[in-house]
């Protein structure tokens, strides 16, 4: 299984969206508070990963940075490198998605699912090919992926996340189901990801990516965020004190 090509982009300069900043985060549902005060900075060319139990409101937290969701109160501010606010619109279009499941259209083809999100986001047509090259998607890029294998359908959604060269890289339990080589793969995608500027943020039940991917831990728990292990790593949480409605 062949290694990922280089990414185009070198460094942050050429980025959009280079900072992500998340304030005082609450989510409710009904009377029962998911997040409780959430906060921390994000910054170009680093790697985070979320950990927690489940229903620790985990997927929430990236529905909400992703723009699916909004908080109950808080904010997430996405700047550009000269500090700078981005417009929501702008920066929604600069991130990259990986969901639990594919979400991709079973009955079209590896290449038409990444052909349609390149025209919505407005991609060249070359940028299909780039990154079915770069995945190693070329045996099977015209194959329904009702066809594929798990590895397989893994890079469609890959691709369906970096088709359009987003800046922020949000992916939800991306190991899953993968095997050994899928899973290097994958580790070092997002390495490269990484050296050339992106944000990435990773929800993993899997802590030896941890130390793979020189990333930091922030553990939900309670609906309070921690940071784990040695300081010095990126983002920085902060303690945003934000009760939820019913909250002692």
């Amino acid at each position: 299984m062949q290694a990922p090509r280089h990414a185009e982009k070198a460094g942050p300069l050429g980025r959009t969206l280079t900072r992500v900043t998340a304030r005082g985060l609450v989510k409710t549902y009904g009377s029962t508070p998911v997040l409780r005060g959430v906060g921390f900075d994000l910054a170009a060319g680093t790697v985070s990963v979320l950990t927690g139990h489940n229903g620790a409101g985990k997927s929430t937290l990236l529905s909400i940075l992703s723009g699916q969701k909004r908080p109950t109160r808080g904010e997430v501010r996405y700047s550009a490198r000269d500090g700078s606010s981005l417009d929501p619109r702008v920066a929604r279009s600069r991130i990259g998605w990986v969901s639990h499941q594919p979400l991709a259209y079973l009955e079209l083809s590896a290449a038409e699912n990444l052909g349609l999100v390149a025209r919505l986001h407005g991609a060249s047509p070359d940028a299909v090919e780039r990154v079915i090259e770069r995945l190693g998607m070329s045996s099977f890029a015209h194959k329904p992926v009702s066809s594929l294998s798990r590895g397989q359908t893994q890079r469609v959604a890959l691709g369906r996340a970096l088709v359009h060269g987003p800046d922020f890289l949000l992916l939800d339990e991306p190991w899953t189901g993968l095997d050994q080589n899928g899973s290097r793969f994958l580790e070092e995608l997002l390495q490269e990801e990484a050296a050339s500027g992106s944000i990435i943020f990773i929800v993993s039940h899997q802590r030896d990516v941890i130390d793979k991917l020189a990333a930091s831990e922030l553990e939900l728990r309670g609906g309070l965020l921690k940071q784990v292990g040695a300081e010095g790593k990126a983002p920085k949480a902060v303690e945003d004190v934000g009760s939820a409605p019913g909250d002692p």
